[in-house]
């Protein structure tokens, strides 16, 4: 469900009384729900970052570590150093709110038919060759019509549209770090829980920091090789490797996607390889999902990835001891149920991102007991 202007100013029912007038001066408060110019929204100072010398400033967010000079801007272009001190221009700054069924994230063992209040800002610190949603992370804050939308509003306007979480996704939730952060503050004082869909590429400290605010976490595992990682990415693969590794440390619930290109990333080795990875760094429980690839942004020239590539990465992947394997964009294929690890029956049969059945009882197997690692309740 997207919501329009009208739905993200009913929320204001819930406010001071006023909070419709609109503002009478350049740099005033913004009002909640209205359309903002980049040039409106009071500066805030960014979080994780570092004063050098002649007002310089080192972005310690993520693994692009940028070092900015004044009156620039990070490779994200949303973050830029004014007069020494570094500033985020996203805060509170949503360019895209929709109601989703927590499966389109995806999360298939995190509250199985609930929604979630999905949010995005501009920028991203990536620029993938094949990104899907393109027209929001590859462009600069005051290229895209934006709402603001702070973070007590964000939790209110969930619970107007009956939704159990938050989500920040659509394009990449490290570059808008201190919202994401924030807003799931306000997203548990609310009995909201707050979910994240990125890529992974983040530094170790702001990952840290924040983990312990966020209900679970579904990473992009783009490929296993750096070459991909450099070419198609613009980016490294170590760092989202142990990216991984911390949040599973920290015990939020963890999700991986895979989306298989033909030609780039599908080869049945290095499908084998995740998995070994998988199982042994993260534990065989994670579920990892095979994604179809559809031709789009700077990949147009590629054709979408066969159903049997997908369905061999799927077989393989449980070869290799995985638990849970699914298949994505591709509506009405088992690859979509969970399946009991023990006693291999159906526990919830998907289509798309329909639940048609489930099965679970007390987050176990009505069958044969065995628990089955998730958020369930």
């Amino acid at each position: 469900m997207s919501l329009n202007r009208r739905d993200v100013l009913g929320l204001c029912a819930a406010t001071a009384a006023g909070c419709l007038l609109p503002r009478t001066a350049r740099g005033a408060k913004p009002t909640v729900g209205e359309p903002v110019d980049l040039q409106d929204l009071p500066a805030r100072e960014a979080s994780w970052y570092k004063k050098l010398e002649h007002l310089k400033v080192e972005c310690g967010l993520c693994p692009q570590g940028c070092i900015v000079a004044d009156a620039e801007r990070g490779t994200c272009g949303v973050r830029e150093n004014r007069g020494g001190t570094y500033v985020t221009l996203v805060h509170g700054l949503a360019c895209s709110v929709h109601v989703d069924p927590v499966e389109k994230k995806p999360f298939f063992h995190v509250l199985p038919g609930e929604k979630a209040l999905s949010y995005a800002t501009a920028g991203c610190n990536v620029e993938c060759k094949f990104c899907q949603n393109w027209e929001i992370p590859q462009f600069r804050p005051e290229q895209v019509a934006s709402w603001y939308l702070p973070p007590d509003a964000l939790a209110r306007l969930a619970r107007q549209q009956g939704a159990t979480m938050t989500a920040a996704t659509y394009s990449e939730p490290t570059v808008f770090w201190e919202y994401v952060r924030d807003a799931a503050v306000a997203a548990r004082k609310a009995g909201i829980r707050p979910l994240v869909v990125s890529n992974g590429y983040i530094k170790p400290e702001p990952l840290r920091e924040v983990l312990p605010l966020l209900e679970a976490y579904k990473v992009d595992l783009k490929a296993m090789t750096e070459e991909f990682y450099v070419k198609q990415v613009r980016g490294h693969l170590k760092p989202v490797l142990e990216a991984l590794e911390i949040i599973k440390k920290a015990g939020t619930w963890l999700e991986i996607v895979v989306l298989l290109i033909p030609g780039l990333n599908d080869s049945e080795a290095e499908v084998v390889r995740l998995a070994r990875w998988v199982k042994t760094h993260l534990g065989p429980d994670v579920p990892v999902h095979f994604t179809r690839f559809h031709p789009t942004y700077l990949l147009k020239n590629l054709p979408p990835t066969p159903v049997i590539t997908l369905e061999r990465a799927w077989s393989a992947a449980k070869a290799q001891g995985l638990h849970f394997v699914y298949l994505g964009n591709v509506p009405g294929h088992p690859g979509e149920n969970t399946v009991c690890p023990g006693c291999e029956g159906i526990l919830i049969r998907r289509v798309g991102f329909s639940i048609l059945k489930n099965r679970l009882k007390d987050g176990a197997c009505p069958d044969c007991g065995r628990e089955i690692p998730g958020v369930w309740s």
